[in-house]
């Protein structure tokens, strides 16, 4: 299998078996935090493949390169200053990943609890009846050993 064949398989299964299909992607930008709504059209546009952790196969995640920030830069605002950002993850137990997570949740006005609920199941928020997924750069959509199990 070509990596091109690997990336469709995993993009195209993700989406199949994804409760929502729609995105809010954070990631830096000249030392601005940036958040970016999307839908799953902009997959294969902004994720890339990559070895997964653990013997795991590849995973398909959001390491948005120059040129992907670029693409969602466009439909993007502003969450807060990389300064702000790193000292909220520092003072924090929780991740980058989870404590954009948090911000976002907040910023539309909700409570935030960490919780494992899996992506086949629910969003990470729901704004006005629509669920979201909520990723920040570096984050893991799904490798192919979990797909493997969720397609038994």
């Amino acid at each position: 299998m070509t990596n091109t064949t690997i990336f469709n398989h995993l993009t195209t299964s993700y989406n199949r078996l994804s409760y929502t299909h729609n995105y809010i992607f954070g990631f830096e930008y000249k030392g601005v935090i940036y958040k970016a709504t999307a839908t799953s059209e902009v997959l294969p546009f902004v994720l890339c493949l990559d070895k997964a952790s653990r013997g795991a196969g590849y995973a398909l995640r959001f390491k948005p390169n120059m040129a992907q920030k670029l693409v969602l830069l466009a439909g993007a605002e502003v969450l807060c200053s990389k300064a702000f950002f790193e000292a909220e993850v520092a003072s924090s137990k929780y991740n980058a990943g989870e404590i954009f997570e948090k911000m976002v949740t907040e910023g539309f006005g909700q409570k935030w609890e960490k919780d494992n609920i899996p992506f086949t199941e629910a969003g990470d928020v729901e704004v006005d009846g629509v669920a979201y997924q909520i990723k920040f750069q570096k984050a893991t959509f799904i490798n192919e050993k979990q797909l493997a199990r969720l397609l038994g």
